[in-house]
């Protein structure tokens, strides 16, 4: 390895009014190194990354790129210095052919001959092992071959460095196999690889060195074999416990043979009017939870509004502790013992609301038994909740001012409290940081080992096999198995959300 440095971030600071995002971060990424930068929500990983892609400007500090400062003002400063990034959310033209994508904006000419430049392409994608087709239309590509010809993109415009955000979040496991061994290939080739993620597994596979940020500091920068899983959620999260324990939280106790929630040929339509859930039949019995994974877009939104008496199926039964509920609307629902935590936290909070208000949204005949509303009701209702579900805010404070965490949390507490027989709970751990995703996944083994029966919709593969007693796989709208805990694995269940039985 050279010892100059590809990359060198020296006391960084970027402060956003009062906010201090980056407190004098030092980073050093050496050539060919494939670099994992940890941290919770807020840790300031991302606002380090726009600052050395150009898409903000640090207040202090310098950059360094192959040992020369370097004034990094845009992302064409970076792409010139041999900067990529690729973000979560790509940044791809669909109706547009890969190669349309990839030259878009980086021809020197304004005729473009595109059977040459289909060539082009192929022979760059064979040249760095991506498995692209150059003629082939973003739309009709996968998550996985969108992340392809992102990462084809940023190596086609010569970047040596490459800031990779997030990258598994939308990927199966067989993709994420995928990823990882183009990023061994290409380091091999002298690429340096920033991969910022909060998935310690991944981190410990594919990373030779890691540096933690917490509260917009370095707390420390370990070479990978030089560490575990536990030091490292130790230094993102200032403590030593982390993780929950399906076992240890307590077996699950199914009450009786009758499930509580059983679905029979379930079938809804989405907003367009097609068929998004198809003729789905599932049991949930009363203290287990039960997994649904699966890629994004493949009717579990649908699935969790008819659910939630949101959205009416077109089709089949509903019932819930022996009552038939098909068709049910939200209140009727509620009625029937049914709890719901929606993907969208936003949406089941009003934002200009007060904490105590939005706490008692759901139930206000509780808190006007005579028509009129009971204030300090409603106040110590709040702050008992706040109590128990550890909730940095005070009754009075707006909503809208409460981290993603502590919303998740008051929306856990409105829910729980009312000891639902049936939880619906989608992605509720989604952008939450270690600390808040341990505290919620430790509240739904709670709600499991009081007896409900709790549907778990997640594309976190790590959440599912956490807190799931049995695990079903929905693809195209429909149930493609359904396993134990026990018998699942990773590459099982890649190859049913992929549409393989």
């Amino acid at each position: 390895m050279d010892e100059i440095p590809a990359i060198e971030l020296r006391h960084i600071t970027k402060r956003f009014g009062a906010l201090v995002a980056n407190d004098q971060v030092n980073f050093c990424l050496r050539r060919g190194e494939i670099h994992a930068l940890l941290g919770e929500n807020g840790a300031g990983k991302s606002t380090l990354m726009r600052i050395l892609y150009g898409l903000y400007h640090a207040d202090e500090g310098e950059i360094l790129v192959n040992g020369q400062p370097a004034e990094i003002r845009s992302p064409k400063d970076a792409i010139r210095l041999g900067i990529g990034m690729v973000t979560q959310h790509f940044a791809l033209a669909a109706p547009l052919s890969v190669t349309e994508n990839i030259i878009l904006g980086y021809t020197g000419s304004l005729r473009l001959n595109l059977a040459e430049a289909h060539q082009k392409v192929a022979e760059a994608a064979a040249h760095y092992g991506l498995d692209v087709e150059p003629a082939a239309l973003v739309k009709n590509l996968s998550v996985g071959q969108r992340q392809r010809v992102e990462i084809l993109k940023a190596l086609y415009r010569q970047a040596r460095v490459l800031i990779l955000d997030e990258p598994t979040a939308v990927l199966i496991p067989q993709e994420v196999e995928q990823l990882f061994a183009t990023l061994q290939q290409l380091q091999q080739s002298g690429l340096s690889v920033i991969f910022i993620s909060h998935k310690l597994n991944e981190v410990m596979t594919i990373t030779q060195q890691v540096t933690v940020l917490r509260g917009g500091q370095v707390i420390g920068s370990v070479a990978t074999g030089e560490t575990t899983p536990a030091q490292l959620a130790r230094m993102m999260v200032g403590r030593e416990t982390f993780g929950v324990n399906r076992d240890l939280a307590g077996d699950a106790k199914p009450a009786g043979q009758t499930a509580v929630l059983q679905l029979e040929r379930v079938a809804a339509l989405d907003r367009q009017g097609l068929p998004a859930v198809k003729n789905i039949s599932l049991d949930v019995f009363g203290g287990e939870i039960v997994g649904l994974a699966g890629v994004s877009g493949n009717g579990q939104v649908e699935l969790a509004e008819v659910l939630a008496g949101t959205r009416r199926p077109s089709s089949g039964r509903i019932v819930v502790a022996g009552q038939e509920v098909t068709g049910a609307g939200p209140a009727e629902m509620m009625a029937a013992g049914v709890g719901r935590i929606p993907e969208d936290r936003h949406a089941s909070i009003v934002g200009e609301m007060t904490v105590a208000q939005n706490m008692a949204l759901e139930h206000l005949g509780r808190f006007a038994p005579n028509g009129l509303l009971d204030r300090r009701r409603m106040q110590q209702h709040a702050e008992k909740l706040i109590a128990e579900y550890q909730i940095k805010a005070a009754p009075g404070d707006k909503i809208r001012t409460l981290s993603g965490g502590n919303m998740q949390k008051v929306i856990l507490a409105r829910v729980f409290e009312q000891e639902p027989q049936v939880i619906i709970v989608a992605q509720p751990t989604r952008g939450l940081d270690v600390g808040a995703t341990e505290y919620v996944r430790g509240r739904l083994l709670e709600q499991r080992n009081r007896g409900a029966a709790i549907l778990l919709i997640s594309e976190d593969l790590d959440e599912i096999l956490e807190l799931s007693d049995r695990i079903a796989v929905i693809y195209e709208g429909e149930i493609m198995g359904i396993l134990s805990a026990a018998e699942a694995d990773t590459e099982r269940l890649g190859l049913l959300m992929a549409g393989v039985r």
